[in-house]
Parts: structure tokens; sequence; C-alpha cells
């Protein structure tokens, strides 16, 4: 198939009669399809049905017998973090277990950054004259939707598929003290799906800032939702940071929200000491300690990490073929134009895809006119602002697969009524 760039005008307006001509056919199916958000599916939610039995009118203690029906232990039972340290590649001793949502602790890392400042630091960041953060896009939309809440400025700065653009980090915060942090998602990234080099995160560790107190916002949220066999290898940031002496800069997050249930799940932390004292010194005014209960359900139900992992392959199972789809209409529908292009991850929960420059926020339009919910054009870039309106993010976990296919052939359809639109300079009506 040629470059629809390159085909004669007669050609491309045919082509855009018969595309009118499929959208017309879409629209009067009267479709009903959200593809918004990363959500798990009824499905995957199933698979967690026995933690609702945990623990047990009996079980309620740990195997030290602290009763976890009472206050207590601010940082959490050890049990969760022994679960859960190797998601994130720390020991239990590095971690912290939260509630329900790790937002909740990168959200509360923030606050607690702006108004009492870090360790290494001067003082509190919300007492300088700015405050910044690196933010590499396509990102994930709640990350910057926090920034945005404390009057932190986001620099944009391009994602490749080993990470973000490290020349262009390491020039930044090298010459500029009040870029005080950065926004990860190393792993199956949200919405690309790629996973951080070991090179990259060797940059990020040992990159030299003009800000002591830089902060790297670690959310490993994707670290076991591998798609095929096993999740892929991450080199571990924290103890990157610990080799080349920047031990207080990693503050790693993590969280079951889509292991088991999203809304009742446990979150953690992980950082170095000084980080972890600071946060259980504030913590402790908020609350005197997380839900030890869930933290118990979970650690029975999972067992060891075994278990976790021989869970996380029954969501693969779901998961995957989903994937699969998405990336077989693509590369029938669009291999070879030049109209779409996307990732194809080994994880995670999220397909970016790039249209031509200037389509993406009329795709979503197309689609939401006949009944296609996509996230909205712009979302995964700071404010909302996608310079070149090419990006758009997929969520398929969510509907069955037939409706993900379905989906995924009005989205193809969208984008190519986007895309001839945009090469004839015309809009259809």
């Amino acid at each position: 198939m040629s470059q629809y760039a390159d085909k004669p005008k007669d050609e491309l307006e045919k082509l855009l009669e018969k595309t009118k001509k499929d959208y017309q056919a879409l629209s009067d199916k009267k479709l009903s399809l959200d593809m918004t958000r990363g959500k798990p599916s009824s499905l995957q939610l199933d698979l967690s049905a026995e933690l609702l039995a945990l623990p047990g009118k009996d079980a309620f203690k740990t195997a030290s017998g602290t009763d976890c029906r009472n206050y207590g232990i601010l940082d959490g039972i050890i049990e969760a973090k022994e679960l859960f340290a190797p998601m994130l590649d720390v020991s239990p001793e590095e971690m912290l277990i939260g509630g329900n949502a790790s937002l909740t602790l990168m959200h509360d890392a923030i606050w607690r950054a702006m108004t009492f400042g870090v360790p290494g630091g001067e003082g509190p960041w919300g007492k300088e004259e700015k405050v910044k953060f690196i933010c590499p896009v396509p990102g994930y939309d709640r990350h910057f939707s926090v920034l945005e809440n404390f009057g932190i400025e986001m620099i944009p700065v391009a994602m490749t598929d080993k990470g973000p653009d490290m020349a262009k980090v390491v020039e930044l915060v090298s010459e500029d003290a009040s870029i005080k942090g950065i926004f990860c998602v190393p792993k199956y990234s949200n919405p690309t799906g790629h996973i951080y080099s070991d090179e990259v995160v060797d940059s990020l560790a040992s990159m030299v800032t003009k800000a002591p107190d830089f902060r790297i916002f670690w959310d490993n949220a994707y670290a076991v939702h591998f798609l095929f066999d096993k999740p892929d290898p991450l080199k571990p940031l924290l103890e990157a940071c610990r080799a080349h002496g920047n031990e207080d800069r990693a503050l790693c997050f993590g969280s079951t929200s889509k292991i088991t249930f999203a809304g009742a799940g446990i979150s953690f932390m992980a950082a170095s000491q000084n980080n972890l004292m600071e946060a259980k010194k504030r913590i402790g005014m908020q609350t005197i300690g997380s839900d030890k209960i869930n933290a118990l359900r979970h650690t029975m139900f999972f067992n060891d990490q075994d278990g976790l992992l021989s869970h996380m392959k029954k969501h693969a199972a779901l998961l995957e073929p989903k994937f699969s789809v998405i990336q077989s209409i693509f590369k029938e529908e669009f291999e070879g134009t030049g109209l779409l292009s996307w990732t194809n991850p080994k994880g995670g929960y999220f397909v970016s895809i790039d249209t031509l420059a200037g389509c993406a926020k009329r795709t979503v339009e197309l689609a939401k006119n006949i009944g296609v919910k996509l996230t909205r054009a712009g979302a995964t870039f700071p404010y909302g602002n996608d310079p070149k309106d090419r990006n758009m993010r997929l969520a398929p976990s969510l509907p069955p697969l037939e409706q993900v296919e379905t989906a995924m052939r009005a989205v193809s359809t969208c984008v190519k009524l986007a895309s001839l639109e945009k090469l004839l300079g015309v809009k259809a009506s």
C-alpha cells in the first residue's frame, strides 16, 4: 500500500467518499463503546474474588502476633513489605505500605515537599519562586493533574523507545535549580508501553542536578503487568541511585490497583532511610496506620512472589488477545499508508497511537459522534496540549474482546476520515 500523501488528488477524493460511506455505516449501528481508561474488566476483577473471604474471622493476626484489627504499625505489616518488595526491586526495610492508591502516596509526597521540603533541600519547595518538573511525553495525565494542582510548572521532554530523551533531561537539570523532579512510568510506560533501558536508569541516577533536592518519582505501576510469559527486566532505580551516591533521589511507587481490586488494593513506596523517616514523620500526623487487614488478606491470597506471578499470568491470558487484535487490525488497515503509527507493548494497559499532525482531536470527535468514547486528545501531554495534535491513548482492558475489535475498526475508519480531510483540506459533513 502506498503512502496516502503520495496519492493524486482524485484518488484521495475517491477514498474519502468510500470512507464517508464506511463511517455512515458505523453510525447506523448505534455503537456504545468505551475505550477511555485503563480499568480492569469484570473477568479480571473476578480473579481476586477469594480476597473477599479473607482473612477470616479467626485469622486476623500476623505471624508475629499483631492484631490487624487494631491501631498501629504506621508503615505497614512486614508480610506485605516482604511480598511486594520484589516488585520495586528493593528490600522490605526500604518499603512503606499505604492505602488503596499509589496516586495518594505520590500526591502526598509532593505535598510534603511543597510544605516541608525534603532531605538534602534548603526548605519547602512551596516557598521558592518557581518549582518545575520534567514530564516525559506522551505521559500519564494524572501525574500532570497532581503537578498542576500544586502550581508546579511542567516541562515536556520527548519519550523514546528506551525512556525519556536523556540528553535533553541532563541538559535541563544541570542548568535550572528550580527543576525539582521528574515523573516516570518506567516499565510498560503509560501510554507507550516502553521500558526504560539500563542506560536511561543509570543516567537518571547519576546525572548532575543543579537542585540538590531533585527527586525521581518512579511510578512503577505496571511492574508485573506483562502480556506474555514473564515480566521484562528493569534496572532497579534505588540501587542505581545508591551506587552513584544519590540514594535520596529515588522515590519508588507501586500498588495492587490493577492486580486485585482497583478500588480496594494496597499501595507502597520505597525510598532511602532518610526519605522514609521524613515521610513517616509527616504521615504520622495524618493516620495511625493504613488498612492492615487488607494488607494481610493480600499476603494470604498470594502467599509469595510465585503466587503473585501466577495470578498475573491469568490477567495476561485475558488481556493479551485484546492487545493482539489491535496490532492485527492496525497492521491490516494502516501498514504502509503513513496515516498512523502505533506502539506494540509487551505489557501494561495501553497502546499509544500517532496520527498525522493535526488529526487527533478530529479523530476523537468523529469517534464520539458514532458512539466510541476515546481518551481526550492531548491528555497525554501537560496542560492537555499536544502541540502537534497527533497522539492518542487506547485502553482495551475494560470492554470484551469482540467490542475491542469493533472499536478498533471504528477508530481505523475515523483515523482515515480525519486524515483524508487533512490531506484534501476539507471537512466531511
